[in-house]
């Protein structure tokens, strides 16, 4: 099933469009330098593949687990005798080119320079840390983005109706089609293997893949969970009270339930950041840190891995002291400002490094708080419409203690009391 022309390939749309570096490469006879970079499955071969075919180029391909400089060395030989006696480009693939050491990648460096070959590298490792600089700078680079639940369905589709894949011999039930693109996760070459498992218990009179087929095929049961229905909000809204009531164990069966359905992992870490302020908040302060930590680390590296920083994020913060202060002082500030509880700003908060400003009165008799004892001065912050007001209440809960006896003397100080 592997795509032919530009066109056929689905997904990446971003690249694929006219004037793109692709697309001037197959419309070009002259030999460009790529790296691609991007999650397995992502169509980073296939690519590789359909330059080659469309622009009639060799093709030439060299996994960098199993190659040496010997072997690199011996394909450029080969590359430019060809281009000598023929005239005939080659496109020399790397897969995997962040797995080769400095001499390696050293020794493509006089074929790209010399454009001997079209050369393509896939990684799935970010090429700034794993790609050396000479050759990185002689190289685009284009980033590939994960196949898309709908893409992921049209591959499954087209798999099941073209002739190089089902040709029609099998049809695939609504239900297990859904199923196989959760399992896919974004991977294309993860779902079409899963279709081929399923459709080989196809026959003695059953023509259709169901779920149960699937199911067997692949050895993972089916998690009833419709991402855009009653489960979806029904398990997320489990997750969350999970954390609250310091379930961990049982927060942890509801993101494996997720995980495991297909749900976006970014959600999910949304989810958790936002409950490590709202449930948390200064009862633990570190859990957010680990939360927007856990995050990041999805977004660099995906599933299956970042599972295990999502569980590390959702166990700190079901275990964390709970507090839900932060979430109210904010909500009763905005809920004043929306009341038209705004006022004036005092006129020593006011900015007086403007041209005019002192003319104003801006910034007079303002107290440089480092200035005193302690970092505090008593003065007023606030608008006068609101100077009696308090949002911030904070629990005895965890780290929270010490914050509400710090803020209770210091609020008494400032206003005075």
């Amino acid at each position: 099933m592997r795509p032919r022309t530009l066109d056929e390939v689905i997904g990446q749309r971003h690249l694929l469009g006219p004037g793109t570096p692709l697309r001037r490469l197959v419309e070009s006879e002259a030999p460009m330098s790529l790296f691609l970079w991007g999650p397995p499955g992502t169509g980073k071969t296939t690519l590789a593949y359909v330059v080659s075919n469309v622009t009639k180029r060799r093709f030439v391909e060299i996994s960098a687990v199993s190659a040496g400089v010997k072997d690199v060395r011996a394909a450029i030989d080969t590359a430019r005798r060809e281009l000598g006696m023929t005239g005939r480009q080659t496109v020399l693939f790397v897969d995997e080119v962040h797995r080769f050491n400095k001499a390696q990648q050293d020794a493509l460096l006089p074929a790209v320079e010399n454009r001997w070959v079209t050369f393509i590298g896939a990684t799935t490792e970010n090429p700034f840390f794993s790609v050396i600089s000479p050759l990185l700078s002689r190289s685009l680079l284009l980033t590939l983005e994960s196949l898309s639940d709908d893409d992921v369905r049209v591959v499954l589709e087209r798999a099941a109706s073209d002739e190089r894949g089902l040709g029609g011999r099998a049809t695939v039930a609504p239900q297990a089609l859904d199923h196989l693109v959760r399992l896919a996760g974004g991977d294309a070459r993860r779902s079409l293997t899963y279709l081929e498992a399923a459709a080989l218990l196809t026959g003695s009179g059953e023509d259709t893949i169901t779920v149960e087929m699937v199911e067997k095929a692949v050895d993972k049961a089916a998690v009833r969970y419709d991402r855009q229905g009653d489960q979806h909000y029904d398990v997320i809204s489990a997750f969350i009270k999970s954390m609250r009531g310091s379930d961990a164990d049982a927060a942890l069966h509801y993101l494996a339930r997720m995980i495991e359905a297909g749900e976006d992992p970014r959600f999910l870490a949304r989810r958790i950041v936002i409950f490590a302020s709202e449930d948390v908040g200064m009862a633990d302060p570190t859990c957010l840190q680990t939360a927007v930590a856990a995050a990041q680390a999805v977004q660099l590296i995906g599933l299956p891995e970042g599972q295990i920083n999502l569980a590390h994020a959702v166990i700190h913060c079901a275990l964390a002291p709970k507090s839900n202060a932060v979430v109210k002082a904010i909500g009763e500030a905005v809920g004043d400002v929306r009341r038209g509880l705004i006022g004036q700003v005092p006129g020593h908060l006011r900015d007086g490094h403007y041209p005019g400003a002192a003319k104003l009165g801006h910034g007079e008799g303002y107290q440089y708080p480092h200035d005193f004892d302690h970092g505090l001065v008593r003065q007023d912050y606030a608008p006068e419409q609101i100077r009696g007001q308090r949002y911030y209440r904070p629990t005895k809960h965890g780290a929270e203690a010490p914050v509400a006896d710090r803020w209770a003397r210091i609020r008494d100080f400032l206003r005075g009391s």
